[in-house]
């Protein structure tokens, strides 16, 4: 059986003001600079990679407009609240220890609690412990449990606060190692059709769909088998309101395409033939991207295209121009309505994930390596050229190489992709990321 870890998610919730923004910030330290190496990405401030001692999670912001009124702030608690519980392996629930406990947070605690999730009472602006641990213990009070003490301006307490973030991970990870099914997760904006596809590929209404955005309920493992082979397919509807505000419901669908990436080793990125590829599907295309998962991107409501013999080519033009950062990914064009090349998707599927599990022999790779040396020369700097002595895979999902040189330096970003284009054309990869990874080894004398 082989182990699959995911990556635990952990999710910020409070009131407006107490700082969740600030944490949030200070605890992604540097990683969070916005616009990423990736062309056409620029990143909501909403999820980031952190890492403690060596362990690594995912954070996430649930905040997003700040409201006036003290109902809309109960009921836009009670959102991200929700949000954190179907999405989040552990919450850190922020509360504010200048305005001290007051009635929204007694609420929203009570929700927590009931959820059995792992909770984590962060007691924020706690600039001076001596000065105000009286004020935190008051905290107790909610019920969660042990507050602990951290000031996001400061940087204090966040020690304690990240040890008992990550104690509560091994058994989350555990809870996910025997599963060998190939998992794919179904993304894109509101109202493309996802559900529809997975009600499709399942042959029952197993998912509620209906035309008005935001009418599924919650995301629904389903789990499908076909020619003996299992699948489960995450599907991340469930947009809950109708008549949410379009910047929350964008957060949401980020969030929600965050937590099911995570899980996935295949993601579908389903496009809306009639809209054509927006910059909307591009930031959804990204988060997949960063964590080099296969992609496929379905352009779905193909049948109601007018059509003659250069639509999909240029459609696919347009989809490899918006999305050029993952010239690796499959494009098939489908029809939940008419059923259109659904059990094609299938075969892709097993072809990509295939790919993305792939393992080249070391031999063959520099075989391949010295042969792109010899077409065209490494680059050189001020009279120094680029040497390259060794490329070696080290993992999968994504298949994952480090390649030995003299200088890093001179390993331009160019150079890397060629070396991809070579391999590429050797083994395909279809569907795949490749990483690369540059180890300096020092020439002997």
């Amino acid at each position: 059986m082989s182990k699959k870890k995911t990556k635990p998610i952990v999710a910020i919730v409070g009131r407006p003001n107490v700082g969740k923004s600030t944490l949030f910030n200070a605890l992604a330290g540097e990683n969070i600079s916005i616009v990423k190496d990736t062309p056409g990405i620029t990143r909501d401030r909403i999820y980031a990679e952190v890492s403690w001692l060596d362990m690594n999670f995912t954070l996430i912001d649930t905040g997003g407009i700040e409201p006036e009124s003290k109902d809309i702030i109960l009921s836009q608690m009670r959102e991200q609240a929700q949000i954190a519980i179907d999405t989040a392996d552990v919450i850190i629930f922020l509360v504010d220890v200048r305005q001290g406990m007051v009635d929204a947070d007694s609420k929203v605690a009570d929700m927590l609690r009931r959820s059995r999730k792992p909770v984590i009472l962060a007691v924020n602006k706690v600039d001076d412990f001596k000065k105000f641990m009286a004020d935190v213990y008051e905290f107790y009070n909610l019920g969660i449990g042990e507050p602990y003490p951290v000031s996001s301006v400061n940087k204090l307490g966040f020690g304690e606060l990240l040890d008992e973030v990550t104690s509560h991970f091994d058994e989350e990870a555990a809870a996910e190692e025997e599963d060998d099914r190939t998992k794919v997760a179904i993304v894109g904006k509101p109202n493309v059709g996802k559900s529809s596809i997975v009600n499709r590929l399942i042959g029952e209404n197993r998912v509620i769909v209906s035309d008005i955005a935001g009418t599924t309920r919650d995301a629904i493992d389903t789990e499908i088998t076909r020619n003996g082979k299992e699948y489960v397919f995450i599907d991340t509807a469930g947009l809950r309101r109708k008549n949410k505000i379009r910047e929350e419901l964008e957060r949401y669908m980020i969030i929600r395409t965050v937590a099911a990436v995570e899980r996935a080793d295949i993601v579908v990125l389903v496009i809306d033939a009639t809209e054509g590829v927006t910059e909307q599907d591009a930031k959804i295309a990204g988060i997949a991207h960063d964590r080099g998962k296969a992609v496929i991107i379905a352009v779905n409501k193909w049948d109601a295209i007018e059509k003659d013999n250069k639509t999909v080519n240029e459609f696919t033009q347009r989809v490899r121009q918006v999305l050029s950062f993952m010239a690796y990914a499959e494009i098939i064009f489908i029809s939940a309505v008419t059923g259109q090349r659904l059990g094609r998707l299938f075969e892709m599927i097993d072809a990509v994930n295939e790919n993305h599990s792939m393992r080249v022999g070391t031999g063959v790779l520099n075989e391949i390596m010295a042969e792109a040396v010899a077409l065209q020369q490494p680059p050189s700097d001020k009279g120094k050229r680029l040497r390259l002595y060794y490329i070696t895979q080290v993992s999968v999902k994504p298949p994952t190489f480090v390649i030995f040189v003299n200088d890093k330096e001179l390993m331009h970003f160019s150079y890397t992709r060629y070396l991809e284009n070579q391999i590429r054309n050797t083994f395909g990869f279809l569907g795949t990321p490749l990483k690369f990874i540059i180890r300096e080894r020092k020439e002997n004398k």
